[in-house]
């Protein structure tokens, strides 16, 4: 599973302050973190930046090269502006890691794509094609999937071929829209017949946007994984989550394994299981809605 971090965002009060006063330090000192950590993109993320972020994002990028010039970018602004202005700014400083940089997200609406499409062609950027369309979330994975033809369409007759292409069907929060979860799956199983060769990526911690936070990682991770049996390849994650870096990195194959067998079907009998795989297992369930949602599932 590859990972792209998703702390260097303006809604942290620390890198939100550095953006706006142009301090490259914490900048620079998360970019380098989260190589530390095993991140595999990192994720540049202005919010809408409506004012300044055509010069802003371009001025982050920059700052983030000078540290890890090696590590491939996710460039996360509604502005398209920002977005264009910082894949000139890579071209202009010569920015070529192995992995393209990605455009994070073109959503699946007309006003943005027609405008989107052909810069990520011009700049040969990968995009993340968010399954978010003219009446917002679709209602299930035929919804999403008629997103899905209509985006990765207009992008191949823009000259740019699935490979190039991460779908992201939205995640959800457990709490308040659990059978969207389902849905999800369902559509993420169905991207390769639809699009052959596409990859995919995805929001993980909106799954737990809401619980109590110490029930985020296990919501986080339990998902993750069972994204990956549907053939998910990536997810913006927290590069702080040891646990789900350890389970992504294949070094947690017993997590992984129960996991699996629970969504075929085989339920283990949760007294015969540690304590940490008992937690896994209640969380498959409630994801799956085997089990009502409550902040108190672990201790059930």
């Amino acid at each position: 599973m590859l990972l792209i971090g998703e702390s260097l965002n303006v809604i942290s009060t620390k890198i939100g302050r550095a953006y706006k006063e142009r301090d490259p330090k914490p900048i620079q000192e998360e970019a380098l973190f989260q190589k530390s950590k095993g991140m595999d993109y990192i994720d540049i993320n202005l919010g809408p930046a409506k004012k300044d972020g055509h010069e802003l994002m371009p001025w982050v990028v920059e700052k983030v090269f000078e540290v890890v010039p090696d590590m491939p970018l996710a460039l996360d602004t509604s502005n398209i502006g920002a977005i264009e202005a910082s894949l000139k700014k890579i071209k202009e400083i010569g920015y070529n890691p192995a992995q393209s940089h990605i455009i994070n997200s073109i959503m699946c609406r007309p006003a943005r794509y027609e405008k989107m499409v052909p810069l990520a062609a011009e700049y040969d950027a990968d995009f993340v094609a968010l399954m978010w369309g003219p009446e917002g979330l679709p209602r299930d994975e035929n919804e999403r999937a008629a997103l899905c033809v209509e985006l990765l369409y207009f992008a191949n007759e823009a000259g740019i071929p699935n490979e190039k292409i991460w779908v992201d069907g939205i995640v959800t929060p457990v709490n308040i829209q659990q059978p969207q979860l389902i849905s999800l799956m369902e559509f993420q199983g169905m991207i390769q017949d639809m699009a052959p060769g596409a990859k995919s990526a995805c929001g993980l911690s909106n799954i737990s946007n809401g619980p109590p936070e110490h029930l985020r990682p296990i919501l986080n991770q339990t998902y993750m994984v069972m994204l990956e049996k549907y053939g998910m390849v990536s997810v913006i994650a927290d590069p702080l989550d040891d646990g789900l870096i350890a389970i992504a990195k294949g070094k947690r194959q017993d997590i992984v394994d129960l996991i699996y067998g629970i969504m075929d079907g085989n339920q283990p009998d949760i007294s015969s299981l540690s304590d940490e795989l008992a937690r896994y297992a209640k969380t498959v369930n409630v994801i799956l809605g085997n089990s009502l949602y409550s902040d108190s599932w672990l201790e059930v």
